[in-house]
C-alpha cells in the first residue's frame, strides 16, 4: 500500500475523548484485558468483549506495533456482586458442585479458552492466572497500605479519599462516592472497597493465604493492578473491558494504581496506570438468557448447537461499532451467518492463488479506504463493507485479490482465506435426521418444485419439518437449512 496510512485515533474512557495512540513505548504496543472468572461458562455477552480486545490487538499489527497482550483469569477474589458485595464466585461454585476450586478454575478456564478458538481470538502473549500472583499481591498492598489503607474486622480496606479524582472513569461519584459498593461497618467512605478479605473466624477457605491482616485472599480489584505492572510496567498502553467494568472495578484499580504511582491527578492519564482506557458496550438479548443467574443462559456452544457457525458470531459483533449496544436475536444472526457464506464464496477463487505484490489501485484505494476506517476508532462496519467490496472485484489479478483479501482478514478475523463453504454448515445437536438424507430429500423437493407439482413439494417439506428442519426457502444462497427453533 503506497497511500500514507492514517493515524490509529481511539477512544480513551478516561477523557471520554478521541486520542491518537502514541505508545508508551516505541514501537510498541502493551494491552491489558480484564479476564473471566472462572466459575461457569461464558455467556455470549462476555464473548463480544474479547471480540473487541482482539480486533483492537490485531489493529495495533496491522499499525505496525509490536504487540504484547495480557488477558487475566481470575481464579479467586471475585465476589459474587461486581459491587465489592456477596460470596467468593469460586468458593461458592465449588460448594454448589462438590468440586475443589482448583477443579472449578481449570474446567471453566478450557471452556473458555475453546470458546476464544472458535471465535477466531488469537491467544495474548501470556495468560496471567490470579492465584500465581498472590505474594505479589501482597507486596503490592504492603506498599500502599500504611498512606491509603486501614484495617477492619474483615479486612483491608482502601481509603478512596487519599487519591485525587476517585470515580472520574465512572463519572458517577456523589457527595457520598459510589452508591453500590457494599456496605460495611466501619468504614470511613462509602466508596471504600476491599484489597484484602480476611477469613471469618471459624471459617477456611479453599484459596487463602497468610498476610500481615490475617489469613484470607485478595480483594477483586487488586487483582488487576498487580498482574498489569508485573507483566506490562506501569504505565502501559491501553487496559480493555467491558462497560461494567468502568463503574466500579476500574475505577477501583486505577486508585490502587494512583497509590501506588504516587497518588497524582488523572489529568494525566498515566497516573491510572494505563495511558487509555477502552470498553466495549454491552450485547442485549430482549429474550432475557444473557444472565448467568436465570441458569440457562445464551452461551457459545448454544450457537452451534443450534447449527450456526461461531464465526458469524464474530461478524455479528463487528457489524456494530464496539462502543454501540448491539442486540442480539436469531434472525439477526442467521443474517450474519448469511454475510459470512457470502464472503467465503467470493474469497474462494482467490484461495489458490500464489499471493502478488498489490499494483492495481482499485485495490490500494480500497486498502487506504480500510485503513482509514479501522484508524477511526475500529469502524468494523465500514471495514466490513469494503473487504466485501473488495472481494466483487472483477477482472482483477488474483494474486493481488488475494494479498488484499489477507492483509483485511488480518485484521477482522473471519478466516475468508481458509473457511469453505462445508466449513460454515454446522449440524444442529437437536437434529433428527442424516445430513445426507437431508441433502437428498432437498434435491427431491427441488425437481418436484421445477417440476410444479407443488402437493409433492409440500409433502417433502413436511417430512423435513416433522425432522426438525426448517427449509430455508429464501436463503439467497440456496443451499441452507437449519434446526427449526
Amino acid at each position: 500500500m503506497t497511500d500514507a496510512p492514517a493515524p490509529l485515533r481511539l477512544f480513551n474512557s478516561l477523557t471520554r475523548s478521541l486520542e491518537e495512540f502514541q505508545p508508551v513505548h516505541s514501537g510498541e504496543a502493551r494491552v491489558y484485558s480484564c479476564g473471566p472468572t472462572v466459575y461457569n461458562f461464558q455467556h455470549i455477552g462476555n464473548m463480544r468483549a474479547y471480540v473487541f480486545a482482539d480486533t483492537l490487538g490485531r489493529t495495533l499489527a496491522f499499525k505496525g506495533y509490536a504487540l504484547r497482550h495480557i488477558i487475566n483469569i481470575t481464579d479467586v477474589g471475585h465476589l459474587t456482586s461486581d459491587s465489592d458485595a456477596g460470596d467468593d464466585k469460586m468458593e461458592k461454585a465449588a460448594a454448589s458442585q462438590g468440586k475443589t476450586a482448583w477443579d472449578i478454575a481449570a474446567f471453566y478456564t478450557a471452556e473458555f479458552k475453546r470458546d476464544l478458538s472458535w471465535l477466531n481470538v488469537r491467544d495474548p502473549a501470556k495468560w496471567t492466572v490470579a492465584t500465581d500472583y498472590v505474594p505479589r499481591m501482597i507486596d503490592f498492598a504492603k506498599s500502599i497500605a500504611s498512606r491509603h489503607c486501614y484495617e477492619l474486622d474483615s479486612g483491608l480496606y482502601f481509603d478512596v479519599s487519599t487519591v485525587a479524582d476517585y470515580g472520574r472513569l465512572a463519572r458517577a461519584v456523589t457527595d457520598d462516592g459510589e452508591g453500590r459498593i457494599e456496605e460495611v461497618e466501619g468504614k470511613r467512605h462509602a466508596a471504600d472497597f476491599a484489597i484484602w478479605r480476611k477469613t471469618p473466624d471459624g471459617e477456611t477457605r479453599q484459596m487463602e493465604w497468610d498476610s500481615p491482616w490475617g489469613r484470607g485472599a485478595p480483594g477483586w480489584h487488586l487483582e488487576c493492578s498487580v498482574m498489569g505492572e508485573a507483566e506490562l510496567g506501569m504505565p502501559f498502553d491501553i487496559h480493555t473491558g467491558g462497560i461494567d467494568h468502568r463503574e466500579i472495578h476500574h475505577p477501583n484499580e486505577i486508585a490502587q494504581n494512583q497509590a501506588y504511582r504516587g497518588c497524582g491527578s488523572l489529568d494525566c492519564a498515566e497516573h491510572s496506570g494505563a495511558r487509555m482506557w477502552m470498553h466495549n458496550n454491552f450485547l442485549i438479548d430482549r429474550g432475557g438468557k444473557m444472565s448467568k443467574s436465570t441458569g440457562e443462559f445464551l452461551r457459545l456452544q448454544l450457537l452451534v448447537d443450534r447449527g450456526y457457525h461461531p464465526l458469524a458470531y464474530r461478524l455479528m459483533c463487528l457489524q456494530a461499532h464496539y462502543r454501540s449496544e448491539l442486540e442480539f436475536s436469531w434472525d439477526g444472526l442467521g443474517a450474519a451467518l448469511t454475510r459470512l457464506k457470502r464472503l467465503v464464496m467470493a474469497a474462494a477463487p482467490t484461495r489458490e492463488a500464489e499471493t502478488a505484490e498489490l499494483t492495481d489501485r482499485r485495490l490500494v484505494d480500497l486498502l487506504a479506504k480500510f485503513d482509514a476506517a479501522i484508524s477511526d476508532d475500529l469502524n468494523t462496519a465500514v471495514a466490513l463493507t469494503l473487504i466485501e467490496e473488495a472481494v466483487a472485484l472483477k477482472k482483477i489479478d488474483a494474486g493481488q485479490k488475494r494479498a488484499a483479501l489477507a492483509v483485511m482478514d488480518d485484521v477482522l478475523g473471519l478466516q475468508l482465506l481458509t473457511l469453505s463453504r462445508a466449513d460454515l454448515r454446522v449440524r444442529p445437536k437437536a437434529a433428527t435426521i442424516g445430513e445426507d438424507d437431508i441433502e437428498a430429500t432437498l434435491a427431491r423437493r427441488k425437481e418436484a418444485r421445477a417440476a410444479r407439482d407443488f402437493a409433492a413439494s409440500d409433502t417433502l417439506r413436511d417430512e423435513l419439518v416433522a425432522a426438525g428442519v426448517e427449509v430455508m426457502d429464501g436463503d439467497p444462497l440456496g443451499w441452507d437449512w437449519r434446526l427449526a427453533n
